[in-house]
């Protein structure tokens, strides 16, 4: 298992896994046919913006969260 301390680099590294893979094939459904092929053009596109949406989801998620606590009431 995992060591606790490293919950939010697994929390991102999930959550931009499922987030890269989801807007990968709609954006690919939108733009081309289903074809023979497509799951496998499809994955190759999702592993290379999961390589992007990985380090991006580490470093704007901090940001995010201060601009929600700055908008927010605390409650």
């Amino acid at each position: 298992m995992i060591p606790a301390r490293y919950a939010h680099i697994v929390f991102g590294f999930v959550l931009s896994g499922m987030m890269s893979l989801i807007v990968s094939g709609i954006s690919m459904l939108r733009a081309t046919e289903v074809w023979d092929g497509f799951f496998g053009i499809w994955m190759g596109a999702w592993l290379t913006s999961w390589a992007v949406a990985f380090p991006v989801v580490l470093f704007v998620a901090p940001l995010a969260r201060r601009m929600v606590m700055r908008i927010t009431l605390p409650g």
